[in-house]
């Protein structure tokens, strides 16, 4: 990681060191910062000072950094833990890459043919649930990562109407709020465009529903994976302010609920994902022993192969139209 503190704080940080955190129930883990030095961390440049490195295993994780960062480590074994798409590199097939929504891991699949992929969800903590409690917010909003048309538009034309809380600072007790809010809205689109990046995985929509709230969100990048418009929550920005307005006081009315059943949010528990972190890092630890002893020999699908490819495809046709014209 670039750094655990300061700037660097952030929602994929702690999603990070969650998994650092599983990973640790399994094998022997530290977080090392390469940017920032801080005083209880391993730094980068001094670790790869040692020349016994043969029985590490260097996860990647901060896209911006990512493609300089393989290249850097490619003496060593290294594996990307992949958050958001988009970033604009690619990766090597001797790099092992762990997505964390399908999301993700159908963009490398595409962009990465013949690297090893896998799937390894961000955890929900067990804190977040139901608590049945009195609610007392009608309408919760975060501030980061809204929509100009969130704060903007939808928020003030709700508050004519009903309670809403706008949150623009760090919560202590998120499964509290959550469990005080009615509806919780998440519109992070606009954001990531701006980003020129995919939502890697978005855990507030989860964390709400898991905590009993109906959810307005958009649906972009690694939301696509739970969410699932009409059944388990609602799509924010519906063609107008007016009809967002009127389905939201609708749902604060109506006392049928949407809720994301246990069997899904069962996939993001510990449980589940120390046991598939567990069959991934012996896939890993297998395939790194074969890398000693094979060099890669399939294609890749550079930029320049895909020419290559595209250029024989149109020739075959022309071939192919004027035989058969002659």
């Amino acid at each position: 990681m670039p750094g655990t503190t300061g700037k660097f704080a952030c929602g994929g940080l702690w999603a990070e060191l969650k998994t650092v955190a599983l990973a640790q129930q399994l094998c022997a883990a530290e977080v090392v910062t390469y940017r920032q030095r801080e005083q209880d961390k391993l730094f980068l440049d001094d670790l790869l000072k040692n020349q016994d490195l043969d029985d590490v295993i260097f996860v990647i994780s901060w896209g911006f950094d990512c493609g300089k960062l393989a290249k850097k480590l490619h003496k060593y074994h290294v594996v990307y833990h992949a958050h958001s798409a988009g970033y604009n590199f690619q990766m090597p097939s001797r790099v092992p890459i762990i997505t964390v929504s399908r999301n993700t891991l159908g963009y490398w699949g595409q962009k990465a043919p013949n690297s090893l992929l896998y799937y390894l969800p961000n955890q929900i903590g067990e804190e977040f649930q139901n608590f049945h409690q009195e609610r007392d917010i009608d309408v919760l909003i975060q501030v980061r990562k809204s929509s100009e048309y969130l704060m903007k538009l939808l928020i003030p034309a709700l508050e004519k109407q009903c309670q809403v809380c706008v949150v623009s600072s760090y919560v202590e007790d998120l499964p509290g709020l959550f469990n005080r809010a009615k509806i919780y809205l998440y519109d992070s689109a606009e954001y990531w465009a701006q980003q020129r990046v995919t939502e890697g995985f978005g855990l507030q929509p989860m964390e709400a529903l898991a905590c009993g709230c109906q959810v307005f969100s958009s649906v972009n990048g690694g939301l696509s994976d739970y969410l699932d418009p009409g059944f388990n929550c609602y799509k924010i920005a519906g063609y107008s302010l007016e009809y967002d307005v009127q389905r939201i006081l609708k749902v604060l009315q109506s006392p049928l609920c949407l809720t994301l059943p246990e069997t899904v949010l069962a996939e993001y528990r510990q449980e589940n994902i120390i046991k598939r972190l567990r069959v991934i890092l012996t896939e890993i630890n297998e395939f790194f022993d074969h890398q000693k002893k094979f060099p890669a020999n399939l294609p890749e699908l550079t930029t320049i192969r895909l020419a290559k490819l595209f250029t024989q495809t149109i020739f075959a046709k022309l071939k192919k139209k004027y035989l058969q014209g002659g």
